[in-house]
């Protein structure tokens, strides 16, 4: 798939991004041979998709944009709008993020942004075209979310995961030239334009500040594989998502033009181990345009200053990706940055190989305590809307925890787990989530007391706001407890690796698999332990905590646990 990793430098600036490069050294025959080890170990983890698979989702794309067009004509036939504009209305998708990227993987969804022209109304695209797309019968699991902070379609087209945000321009036709980096495009338009419109401009305005593209999208993917694998990869709850690593690759492409992959990846982890943060993270001066739109600027917001780990996009307006880390995720993002880096340095000394960079994590081992958030249903109707819900607040409950005096550090699992389903039937499925928790314990009933403030109050939180928005159904409830590490049983079991899927959270596959097979592991209900006395998670061993006596503050869950398939 790549050829040659070496760059090209006719015509190549002397300067990409807001400062000169820190090394200009073209790569040595050393630098080529760990980039090929690189490329060898990545394909080794089945990240690349063939050729059917890639021509698959290409025809698929050119359909829906085929799709689009002929609803933008039918609609302006029905609003009685000219003959000669509706024949000129045009029409586009634009992709964006990994896909366009050039960096998705096996199974991943595929965003794409919808611009129709001004006369439109918003309304009409979650609406008639919503309707036109339910009934194409390859599309399944079609859902509208209007009042998401960037409303869009959910979909899936033959298997493909596709997102579709919705965009008008001011103007009455979309020709198949426009070009959407113009700063003129926000200007005086609907917000929810603009914040659809910004996926694209950030998207292509990366691909235009790095020096070497094909250099930047093998180190991306790198970056990408290493941070799925050491659980680190989601905006929603609270780590970095595919823009926040996409610009700090970019950053580091900038600052050594003309090195390769192996390099690229190499320097990412030494620079970024050494960030004084909050520092921001920056690609490009972006103009500031007097358009009246929300601009991360430290200077004169105040909530800005609050940021932990800023990463701003290279377009107007330029906001922080990575708005949503906290104390909790910065800490075990820099861990995990610190730990690659230590890895790089034996790479380099011929000490390591590229796959302990890759190794996963075992989060069912790295903490004494986890919280299990579990949320159930009776009936598959509401299930995404309610797992949707419950997924999109559990940074509050990190932040709610993190607040709380007793715990020092709450990390979340990104990836949801099935539930198990009650045997007297009565209880429906439902869909789980871990946090592992590091306790300054010294009093369980008090433990228990302030534990489970913090879980009523987020409980109390997600159920208000089900009922406010209509979501909530007889038979949904939600729950919060505390477990201690040895309740978490596993129980192996090898299997063939499968290829990554994207599923809905109520949907999560039972199986996780890596390059030695695939581990199944299950939380299972032991009878009730007491405990009496706790000592503080960082002294206590854990095969300590199992013999303890007197009143339990970890309660264990009846419940049945089963990972998620890991995607790359």
């Amino acid at each position: 798939m790549f050829q040659s990793q070496t760059p090209t430098w006719s015509n190549m600036p002397k300067t990409y991004g807001l400062t000169g490069p820190i090394s200009e050294d073209l790569p040595e025959e050393e630098n080529l041979i760990q980039t090929r080890k690189l490329l060898d170990t990545m394909k080794s983890y089945n990240v690349y998709e063939n050729n059917l698979e890639f021509e698959h989702r290409e025809r698929v794309f050119r359909r829906l944009e085929s799709l689009f067009r002929d609803w933008l004509k039918e609609i302006c036939i029905e609003m009685n709008v000219p003959e000669v504009v509706t024949e000129k209305v045009g029409g586009k998708i634009f992709p964006f993020g990994s896909y366009h990227l050039g960096v998705h993987s096996k199974g991943a969804d595929i965003d794409a942004l919808c611009v129709g022209p001004g006369f439109l109304e918003r309304k009409a695209f979650f609406t008639s075209f919503f309707a036109k797309l339910k009934a194409q019968k390859e599309v399944k699991d079609i859902q509208a979310i209007e009042e998401a902070y960037v409303p869009v379609i959910t979909l899936s087209w033959e298997g493909i995961q596709i997102d579709l945000v919705f965009a008008l321009l001011s103007r009455r036709s979309v020709p198949d030239n426009l070009d959407l980096l113009n700063n003129s495009i926000v200007k005086d338009i609907d917000i929810r334009c603009v914040r659809s419109f910004n996926g694209y401009r950030v998207t292509e305005q990366i691909l235009r500040l790095v020096p070497n593209v094909l250099n930047f999208r093998v180190a991306l993917r790198a970056i990408k594989l290493w941070a799925k694998q050491r659980n680190i990869y989601s905006n929603k709850l609270g780590f970095l998502g595919g823009v926040s690593w996409a610009i700090m690759v970019a950053r580091i492409c900038q600052v050594y033009p003309n090195a390769t992959t192996s390099t690229l990846v190499i320097k990412f982890f030494k620079i970024f181990s050494m960030w004084v943060w909050p520092i921001p993270i920056r690609l490009i001066e972006v103009e500031k345009c007097n358009y009246n739109l929300p601009f991360w600027d430290p200077k004169v917001n105040q909530s800005d200053r609050c940021h932990l780990m800023p990463i701003i996009t290279p377009a107007y307006p330029q906001q922080n990706t990575s708005v949503n880390v906290s104390r909790s995720t910065l800490a075990i993002l820099n861990e995990e940055i610190h730990r690659g880096h230590a890895i790089c340095q034996e790479i380099e000394q011929k000490k390591a190989k590229w796959s302990e960079l890759f190794e996963q994590t075992d989060f069912f081992q790295k903490y004494q305590h986890y919280a299990v958030l579990e949320a159930s249903y009776t009936t598959e109707e509401k299930c995404l809307e309610w797992v949707g819900l419950v997924e999109s607040k559990i940074r509050l409950l990190v932040s709610t925890l993190e607040r709380n005096e007793l715990v020092s550090l709450a990390h979340v699992h990104p990836h949801a787990f099935p539930g198990h389903r009650k045997a007297n039937k009565k209880d429906g499925p439902s869909t789980m989530w871990l946090i592992g928790l590091v306790l300054n314990v010294k009093d369980s009933e008090r433990c228990q007391i302030n534990l489970e403030c913090s879980f009523e109050t987020f409980t109390n939180i997600v159920n208000s706001l089900a009922r406010s928005s209509d979501i909530y159904d007889e038979g949904m409830s939600l729950s919060v407890a505390c477990l201690r590490r040895e309740d978490l049983i596993y129980e192996p079991q090898q299997r063939a690796p499968q290829p990554s899927e994207t599923l809905p959270p109520c949907h999560v596959s039972p199986v996780s698999a890596d390059k030695q097979g695939t581990k199944k592991r299950e939380l299972l209900h032991r009878s009730e332990t007491p405990s009496k006395k706790i000592k503080d998670d960082k002294s206590l061993p854990v095969d300590q905590l199992s013999n303890v006596t007197g009143p339990s503050a970890f309660a264990k869950p009846a419940v049945s646990l089963t990972a998620p398939r890991q995607t790359t």
